[in-house]
């Protein structure tokens, strides 16, 4: 039984000096703000209050949404999480194992959380202030960024136990994968460089000089290249994998700390979030122009993609998630906006069309909140 209950209101949003947590989970960004500034969002909203009686979940005291934009999602559930209320970070799912890998940053974990029981099925601990989160489903491991040891670690999915732990250079962060050369990418922020594993081996075997701080990897698998935000030079860098060489650098007009990243590879579409000035930029692979600039919720972070609905959702510091759908010109449109507190983290069920977002203190608890399109 659900019984919720309405309320619209407007409100103004005030947030200084929140903690980001992504310079070794202590220093402050708000909105793209580095330590010591301030930002003010100042937005309209609606508020939902919702009562929601759901066995074995815990009821969700609040739900928002824009004012200006009518939501297409709601809530599925709330999903209380071990440990405390201290910072999250990147999610990756193994849709054929029904597991979703959780970077708890702030607990030194990672939450391995079964999406078909919706439960917790292993805490995988001694991973120092992870960030990175990455799971392979055909190699049945998952690595993930070790920031407070300045490792990436590799991790059995079968026995949640650590089987190697490999340098990962100064500041780890975001990881990608490129099956055909065996080897995963990984993001080194403030080293600018990125860090190259090989899979077979579990070791080092490069470190990529990036002229510039770094922030999120991907793997595109039409050109079997590596792409990272090189976020202090307003580029997006491409790499070949085969010969682990930098063979592009593609400048990014209006880019301020293009951090956030996401490869459409059937559109040949690369999505850019800039924490610095709140914009999603869209860039053509193939012209390697920019499409569009889009404004987005203050400091957004992770993007997902819902392949089979052509969506995109962007989830910021400040709470706010955007949903843009792909329309045939490949152009975004604006479907939907809610809040969630602290909700800079996403992942997508291809198979659900469900959306996961841990946070990380809901009425003094870290939970997983589900949500789904209406």
């Amino acid at each position: 039984m659900t019984l919720v209950r309405f309320r619209r209101i407007t409100k103004v949003m005030t947030t200084q000096q929140a903690s980001k947590g992504r310079r070794r989970g202590v220093s402050s960004t708000v909105f793209g703000c580095r330590q010591g500034e301030t930002n003010r969002l100042r937005t309209p909203v609606g508020i939902i209050y919702g009562c929601v009686l759901l066995t074995g979940f815990i009821a969700s005291p609040a739900i928002s949404v824009s004012a200006d934009t009518t939501t297409a999602f709601e809530l599925v559930a709330d999903i209380p999480l071990p440990g405390d209320t201290s910072r999250f970070d990147y999610a990756s799912l193994d849709p054929g194992r029904h597991l979703l890998f959780i970077a708890h940053l702030g607990a030194s974990e990672i939450l391995a959380f079964d999406t078909r029981t919706r439960a917790v099925v292993a805490r995988i601990k001694n991973a120092s202030h992870v960030h990175g989160v990455l799971a392979i489903p055909e190699l049945n491991r998952v690595y993930a960024s070790a920031t407070g040891t300045n490792e990436v670690i590799a991790i059995d999915e079968t026995s949640f136990a650590v089987v190697a732990r490999m340098p990962g250079g100064i500041y780890p962060d975001g990881m990608a994968y490129a099956p055909d050369a065996n080897k995963v990418y990984v993001s080194d922020e403030t080293g600018a460089t990125e860090t190259v594993i090989d899979v077979r081996s579990n070791r080092r075997v490069a470190s990529l000089q990036l002229g510039g701080e770094a922030g999120n990897t991907q793997y595109d698998p039409v050109s079997k290249h590596i792409f990272v935000n090189v976020q202090t030079r307003m580029q997006l860098v491409e790499i070949d994998p085969a010969t682990d060489t930098i063979v592009a650098r593609i400048d990014l007009p209006g880019a301020d700390g293009n951090h956030g990243l996401l490869i459409d590879a059937r559109r040949q579409l690369a999505f850019i979030a800039c924490e610095g000035n709140d914009k999603l930029l869209v860039l053509d692979l193939k012209t390697r122009r920019l499409r569009e600039a889009l404004a987005v919720g203050g400091g957004p972070d992770v993007l997902a993609e819902d392949i089979a609905a052509s969506e995109i959702v962007v989830a910021a510091e400040s709470g706010i998630v955007d949903v843009f759908g792909i329309g045939r010109d490949n152009a975004l449109e604006k479907i939907g906006r809610f809040i969630a507190p602290n909700a800079h983290v996403v992942a997508i069920d291809p198979d659900q069309h469900l959306l996961y977002l841990p946070l990380k203190n809901l009425s003094g608890k870290p939970v997983l909140r589900i949500m789904r399109r209406r």
